[in-house]
Order: structure tokens, then sequence, then C-alpha cells
């Protein structure tokens, strides 16, 4: 008994820790945590639970039976409730319309992007749960076609300049126009911007030529002007290098002068220390040569006498002594005077030939630096002048063939439009009044076309009148009407008794609806084919009604 009850004990407890770890597990696999992109709806409880709107503060009695669960956990009961993942993911949602037409019947081409999310309140949602719960690709589908819609809407109210002058603008609009349609499906819409704007027709390209073309011009008138300034900054150091050249070769000039001159007053004072030099030595000479020839003959003279004539011989000596002496003293003293007056003269002589030697060389070199000057200020004045005078030439010139190239050009188109004018009105005068009406006629389909292309434009046209079609037509009748006046009050030309002096069978009308035709009514909608036909019709009748 023991045995088997020990053996009861284990199954029982057994059994108690499978329930245990079934139970776990339960629990475990059926409690759901939401990630922070997404919410959990659980569905299958009953409703009649109050909901409180975070966004309003309003709160609100929630009858789907659906349970919110987001940034948190929530056990989702076996059996009974079903848990549903939704993404609260951000969307890039690229927009893209061809040929929406613009207050001004542009057709422009959009490309815009829009960043859509499901809203974190708990009403988005249960509303974008219902909606794409099972089909959340189809959100950037539903996204574009509401955005698709509200940019053409928001064009057709705008004109080109104020849509591409003023994008954020455009943007706010589009998205205000938006905003409702998508809070309704549970979605909010973070950013639009719109990414480009652009036309098949070149009108945004031609809107901005008169700006490029005004940039391009002030840029040419900015380079010619920096160009003229190069040129004359360029001048003016041209002129400062002349300037300095010709002051150094003044100063050079000055140099060597005063170089030559300094050498020619050193030449001269040495030839006159020179002179004078020479002067006294021969001076000297010529005294040593006197007192030896005085000597010589006063040895001669006692070496020859005879002894016995020594006394006679001595007296004559003597008083020849005595002669010779006075003489010889009045001889030395002459020929020193003569010899002082070569000296002196001499020495004037060559002071007076050094003197004119220096002046000569002070005068050659004044006269060399001012010839070079001269020489260096006229070949600058001579540059000067053969560039100005080219410079004049070329530009009388230029003018020159500008203004017979402009002059020729003009001649040449008043001739033209002279001859084309003369043949013109040859032309007209030679018309008979069968011409000038088929003339007429020929215009009057053109002026039908042009009264209902507008009509041509329409996609879908529905007409709510008693008349039925038969106002549209009058309608573009009476356009016509108002033109034919128009043309008459402006020109003075009266088409309706143009048309009624005429032969109507001289130029049979042609059918206007081909005219029509391709301007917009679709060859799928028999109706819009019927009224626009009723209408060239009534347009032509009321023409040709005019002139009776």
């Amino acid at each position: 008994m023991d045995i088997t009850t020990g053996i009861v004990t284990l199954v029982v407890v057994g059994l108690l820790v499978l329930v245990v770890l079934i139970v776990v597990i339960s629990v475990v696999r059926r409690y759901k945590i939401a990630n922070p992109s997404e919410a959990l709806v659980v569905v299958g409880r009953k409703g009649g639970r109050p909901v409180l709107n975070p966004e309003t503060g309003e709160s609100s009695m929630d009858l789907s039976g659906q349970r919110v669960v987001m940034g948190g956990g929530v056990f989702v009961k076996p059996f009974v409730e079903q848990a549903y993942a939704l993404s609260l993911a951000s969307r890039s949602i690229r927009v893209q319309i061809r040929g929406a037409v613009s207050q001004q019947g542009i057709r422009l081409n959009l490309d815009a992007v829009a960043i859509v999310k499901v809203g974190g309140a708990e009403a988005s949602v249960r509303a974008a749960a219902q909606r794409f719960l099972h089909q959340q690709d189809e959100i950037e589908a539903f996204t574009q076609e509401v955005l698709a819609g509200s940019l053409r809407s928001i064009v057709g109210t705008l004109t080109v300049d104020e849509i591409i002058r003023d994008r954020a603008a455009f943007a706010r609009q589009v998205a205000d126009e938006s905003v409702s349609s998508l809070n309704n499906q549970g979605l909010v819409l973070d950013t639009f911007q719109i990414q480009d704007v652009s036309d098949d027709s070149n009108y945004l390209r031609d809107l901005g030529r008169p700006e490029a073309a005004a940039a391009a011009r002030n840029a040419a008138i900015a380079e010619a002007d920096a160009q003229r300034e190069a040129s004359q900054r360029e001048a003016a150091a041209q002129q400062l290098v002349a300037e300095a050249e010709r002051d150094l070769a003044l100063r050079r000039a000055t140099f060597r002068a005063d170089t030559d001159r300094a050498q020619a007053e050193a030449q001269a004072a040495g030839a006159l220390a020179k002179a004078a030099q020479d002067q006294e030595v021969l001076t000297v000479q010529e005294r040593v040569a006197q007192r030896q020839a005085t000597l010589t003959e006063t040895q001669l003279d006692t070496d020859v006498r005879k002894p016995a004539d020594a006394a006679r011989y001595k007296t004559e000596q003597e008083a020849q002594a005595r002669r010779s002496a006075v003489q010889y003293e009045a001889e030395g003293r002459a020929a020193s005077s003569v010899a002082d007056a070569k000296a002196a003269a001499e020495r004037t002589r060559l002071t007076a030939d050094a003197e004119a030697q220096r002046l000569s060389i002070s005068a050659e070199s004044e006269a060399r630096a001012v010839r070079l000057a001269a020489e260096a200020e006229l070949a600058r004045r001579t540059a000067q002048a053969d560039a100005r005078r080219l410079e004049g030439e070329s530009e009388a010139a230029a003018e020159e063939a500008k203004g017979r190239a402009q002059a020729a050009a003009t001649e040449a188109k008043g001739r033209a439009e002279a001859a084309a004018r003369r043949e013109l009105a040859a032309a007209f005068a030679g018309y008979g009044e069968a011409a000038r009406l088929q003339m007429v006629v020929e215009v009057l389909p053109e002026m039908a076309r042009a009264l209902a292309e507008p009509l041509g434009s329409i996609d879908d046209l529905t007409v709510i009148s008693n008349d039925g079609a038969g106002a549209l037509s009058r309608s573009v009748a009476g356009n016509l009407h108002e033109t034919l006046e128009t043309v008459r009050r402006t020109t003075g030309l009266d088409l309706r008794s143009l048309l009624g002096g005429g032969d109507a069978k001289a130029a049979p009308a042609r059918p206007v609806a081909a005219g029509v035709a391709p301007g917009g009514f679709g060859a799928g909608d028999e109706g819009e084919q019927t009224a626009a036909g009723d209408t060239a019709g009534d347009t032509a009748g009321d023409t040709a009604g005019g002139g009776r």
C-alpha cells in the first residue's frame, strides 16, 4: 500500500508540475509586447469601456470591442481574444502629377514627397486598423491619391509665379486641404514638400529669361569696367616706370658730369704743379751755369797771364773783375727778371689752358646730360603719341565699320519692308470684292476655333439648362457676335456688311467642327461630340446670318 500511495503521489505531483508548465508556457505565449514603432490591437472583448483621447482630453465610450496597446504589453486571453500588430512607422511617399492646370491655364508637372504615418491616438489606430490592418501596403496608394487630388485642386487656384515663388505656402495649402481626409483614415501627415515644378511648354524657362539676361548684361558691364580699370592701371604703371627710368638717366648724367669735372680739375692741378717745379729747376740750373762760367773765366785769366805782368794784370784783372762783377750782377739781375717773367707768363698760360679745358669738359658733360634727357623725353612722347594715334585710328576704323554695317543693315531692312508693303498694297489694290470676301470667310473658321478652344480643354462637360445643349452653342455664337462687334469698333471693318454684300458662293465655309474636336472632346463621349457639332453649326449659322 505504501508503494502504491507513493506512486500515486508522484503521478499527482508530476501532473501538477505539467499543468503548471503548460499554464506558464501558455501565459508566456499569450503575453504580447508592442514594439516602439507598432501598436497592438486586441479584439474579442465586449465593448462599453470608456476611452480617453490624449490629444483632446475628451472621454468617449468604446463600442468596437477593440483594445489598443502602444509601448507596453498585454495578456491576450486564449480562445476569446486575438492580437494584431499595426505599424506606426513613418512612410516616405512620392507624389507625381502631370498636366495640372494652373489659374493661368498653364499645364504644370509637379513632384512632391510626403511623410505619412498612422496616428498615435487610440482613435487613429482603431480607424487605421479598420481600413488597413490586413493591407498596410495600401496606405501609400491611398495617400498618393489624396495628395494628388489636393495638389491639382490647389494648383488650379494659384498662378505659376505664386507656385514657384513660395513653395512652402503652396505645400501648407496642400497639406491643409488633405489633412481632414487623411485623419478620417487614421493617418497623420508629418511633412509635405514640393521637390520640383516643371512644364512641357518651356513657360518656366521663358519666365526667368529676363532675369538671366539682366544678370548676363550686368556681368558683361562689370567685366568691361574691370578691363578698363586694369588698362588704366597698366598705363599708369608704365608711366611710372618711364618716369623712374628718366630720373635714373638724369642722375647718371649728373654723376658722370661731376666725375668728369673733378677729373679735369685734378689733371689741370697736376699740370700746374709740374710746370711750377720745372720753372724752379730751370732757374737753379741757370744760376749754377752763370757761376761756373765766372769761375772758369777767372781761372783762365790767372793761368794765361805771365808772372811778369802779374801786377799789371792783377791791377787790370782787379779792375776787370770789379767791372765784370758789376756787369755780371746786372746781367744776372736782368736774366733773373726775364726768367721770372717767362715763368709767370708760362704759369698764367698753363692755368688759363687748364681752366679752359675744365670748362670745356664741364660744358660737354652738361650738354651730353641735357641731350640724353631731351632724347629720352622725346622718345617717350613720341611713343605716347604713336600709341594714341594708333588707338584713335583703330577706334575710328571700328566705329566707321560698325556705322557702315548698321547703315547697310538698316537700309536693306527698309528696302525689304518697303518692297513688301508695296507688293502688299498692289495685291490689296488688285483684289476685288469677291477676293476680300474670300479672305474674310477663310478667317472666320479660325475665329470660331479660337472661341471654342477653351471648351476643348474641359475633360467632362455637363450642361445644366432648360434649353439643353443648345444653350452652349448659343453661348459660343454670342461670343462670335461680340468678337465681330469688337473688330468693327476697333478697326472700322464691318464683317457683317462685307459678308452681306459679297457672293455666298464665292467662298464656301469650311466645317468648324473639325477644328474643334481635337481641342479636347474625347471620341468616347458621343454627347460631348454632339454638343461640339451643334456649337460649330450654330456659330456658322450666326456668322452667315450676320450678313443678312
